[in-house]
């Protein structure tokens, strides 16, 4: 044998099963079609944000969590509805979520902390939900942000591999892309494919697929962690929603090409069951990277709720479709609402005075201060004034970015960006004049309104992340922006059907023997632990959580 254990997939989930493993003696085969600058994966990639209950720095911004408050959101979230049958696909995904919660409200971070993961005070309210205490969202802020944004959350784990080969516990294979899983007596007990053509290129940037060998690797088990579909446009239209409508004509990428799904296809054909391959997380506020890195390269904004949102036709989103509360709920609408459904795009309209302090930009590269793990950079960009160098950077290079002085230039601009001019100045004029009225006071009957005061209740929120309520069309808060938004596609919340342990389920509901699948390519545990909704900083953590019962499991019955 080559190893004890073959870990397809060098992400973050395939090297928490590695860490495991190698800490408990076992050898590991690590096998991915990427050069070693990919590893960790998309993990590196991300802003890094993790899901954590009851935590330091939630106490310390005065946020009162509970196990019982994050599991009534996350059953909320996840609305199991497919718990029927003698194989139901919500069976294990709801108990993977049980688990997840109870991690996140005890070990979780002692764990990450251990392993040298350090997390900023900074903590935030991503997905304020559906307005429904028993409904999507979450009840109180819990996105915890790493130092090193998520580099931090991925080289912790890179450098244990790293320590397991120089002890010669970790073996890695590059390059090589699995085609097929070997099976003995009803065992999966290796792997095999095709060698690829080196290829020195950067993180995240396509490699080449020339093909100059072949090779068979065996082990006692094989663990796939190899990633979701998001990178893969046609495999997202192949299996998007009914309940999100039609898939848009024109999409943006969040993940790097070599993000296919092949591997989930691959184990399905070795008999492992797959579920609810219909549940994906998209996001509906991407934007174009000016300064891109794979193909059709995507950013996601985060943004505060206080910049207007407006669909393709110039009418503002109803509550509660705001920035930051109900991600796959704005999509459903967006994408099944007649009139607008036949259109792609949507907008932010808001100042300079909330880009400078709502606007954040998705992922490691966009977030350099955290990333760098400078404090001084921090405090200037995230609490004095002045927008972010990064958000600037789109400002005064985006494609989908225009700036105006008075709202009927913007909105020719805005015009000018679209094949044809869909917004009609007066319509979105007396919307932007109506709620500059509501600001008057401390409380309104406009929801977007009261969005921003409720955000500004919560310390965090108001110290670095909500402006203070202002009028749009006030001067001393321009220029005015528009941003132009498109779907970006990003994770697959369904896939391999897995039990606590990690092995993966076949059809008649019973683990195959020596497989295993962790992180997206498992629905991130169970096939499908988010259910239909995601309540961020679930996806890192999820990885992390299947990755580690993956490998726990491995290492009491292998070697």
């Amino acid at each position: 044998m080559d190893a004890d254990v073959i870990v397809v997939g060098a992400g973050l989930a395939g090297l928490v099963a590695t860490a495991e493993l190698v800490a408990a003696g076992r050898k590991v085969l690590v096998v991915d079609q990427e050069n070693e600058a990919n590893l960790g994966g998309q993990a590196w990639w991300s802003f890094g944000g993790i899901f954590l209950v009851g935590s330091p720095e939630q106490k310390r911004m005065g946020v009162k969590d509970s196990f019982d408050l994050a599991w009534q959101d996350w059953q909320g979230s996840a609305q199991w509805d497919r718990l029927d049958g003698e194989h139901d696909e919500d069976h294990w995904g709801k108990q993977w979520g049980r688990a997840y919660v109870e991690f996140a409200a005890s070990i979780k971070r002692e764990y990450l902390t251990g392993k040298g993961v350090k997390f900023t005070p900074m903590v935030g309210w991503a997905e304020r939900g559906d307005g429904r205490a028993t409904g999507h969202g979450n009840s109180v802020p819990r996105f915890h942000v790493p130092w090193g944004t998520g580099t931090g959350i991925a080289k912790p784990f890179i450098d244990l591999a790293r320590e397991g080969a120089q002890k010669g516990l970790v073996t890695f294979a590059h390059r090589h892309r699995v085609d097929g899983l070997v099976t003995s007596g009803g065992a999966v007990t290796g792997v095999h494919g095709r060698v690829l053509a080196p290829d020195s290129c950067e993180r995240g940037v396509s490699s080449n697929r020339d093909e100059i060998g072949d090779f068979e690797f065996t082990a006692q088990a094989v663990v796939v962690a190899s990633g979701g579909i998001g990178g893969n446009h046609e495999l997202v239209r192949k299996f998007w929603p009914e309940r999100l409508g039609t898939p848009p004509k024109r999409m943006i990428t969040g993940v790097p090409a070599h993000v296919d799904g092949r591997m989930i296809e691959i184990t399905a054909e070795a008999g492992g069951r797959l579920v609810n391959r219909d549940r994906m997380w998209h996001y509906v506020e991407g934007i174009h990277n000016w300064d891109p890195v794979w193909p059709n390269h995507a950013i996601r904004i985060l943004s505060a709720p206080s910049p207007m949102w407006f669909d393709a036709l110039g009418r503002q989103l109803p509550a509660p479709f705001f920035p930051s509360y109900d991600t796959l709920g704005t999509l459903r609408y967006l994408r099944t609402t007649s009139g607008i459904d036949q259109h792609d795009h949507s907008w932010f309209i808001l100042t300079t005075t909330m880009i400078a302090k709502e606007f954040a930009l998705s992922g490691s590269e966009q977030n350099r201060d955290l990333t760098d793990r400078d404090v001084k950079a921090v405090l200037k960009s995230r609490v004095a004034k002045g927008t972010q160098r990064e958000v600037q950077a789109f400002v005064d290079n985006g494609e989908d970015f225009v700036t105006a002085d008075t709202l009927p230039e913007l909105v020719a601009k805005m015009n000018a960006l679209t094949d044809e001019p869909l917004l009609d100045v007066d319509v979105v004029t007396a919307q932007v004049e109506a709620r500059d009225r509501e600001i008057g006071n401390k409380y309104s009957k406009d929801f977007s309104v009261n969005a921003i005061h409720n955000a500004r209740s919560y310390r965090g929120d108001k110290i670095g992340r909500v402006t203070a309520p202002h009028r749009m069309l006030d001067p001393k808060h321009g220029p005015l922006i528009g941003v132009k938004l498109s779907v970006l596609t990003r994770k697959t919340l369904g896939g391999i059907q897995t039990d606590l342990e990690s092995r993966v389920l076949g059809s008649d509901g019973n683990p195959i023997e020596g497989l295993y699948a962790a992180g997206e390519a498992a629905g991130f545990g169970g096939g499908g632990v988010h259910g239909k909704n995601a309540l961020e900083g679930t996806f890192l953590g999820g990885c992390i959580f299947s990755g580690r019962a993956a490998g726990l499991s491995l290492a009491r019955r292998v070697g």
